[in-house]
């Protein structure tokens, strides 16, 4: 996995975008909000997501095609795995919370393996009505 140091400067316009970023942002947001910084071509962000997202720095939500920096960055030296992460996703005001759980992670695999497949990766997505959204309903 990469450290944030050894980023290019697209990587890092990308990330920092998604850092201070109150929701997902698809990659075409992201290229619009990035044009003052040189951006000019979807390419440029691709490139830059593909990489972060290798480096555990970026998660992508398959059900909204949108990307979130990930809330505990993986940590060369302390490991934070990405082999299962999982998101709970209001449809209301956007918020995504992010969870990894190693133990379940483990769980899951053994289940799976079980099964004679071998996965490379998992992310599951919860989508329905947060906390805050719920209360306001009220």
């Amino acid at each position: 996995m990469a450290a944030r140091d050894a980023l290019t400067r697209n990587q890092l316009c990308v990330l920092e975008r998604l850092e201070i970023s109150t929701g997902p942002l698809s990659a075409y947001t992201l290229l619009d909000q990035l044009r003052e910084q040189g951006f000019r071509a979807p390419l440029q962000v691709y490139r830059a997501l593909d990489t972060l997202i290798k480096g555990g720095f970026v998660h992508r939500l398959e059900s909204l095609n949108a990307f979130v920096a990930c809330a505990e960055p993986h940590d060369h030296r302390h490991g934070h795995g990405h082999d299962m992460t999982a998101f709970a996703i209001c449809d209301k005001c956007g918020q995504v919370v992010e969870m990894s759980d190693h133990e379940v992670g483990e769980q899951l695999a053994h289940w799976i393996g079980s099964t004679g497949f071998v996965a490379k990766k998992a992310v599951i997505e919860f989508r329905g009505t947060c906390a805050n959204c719920r209360a306001e309903a009220a």
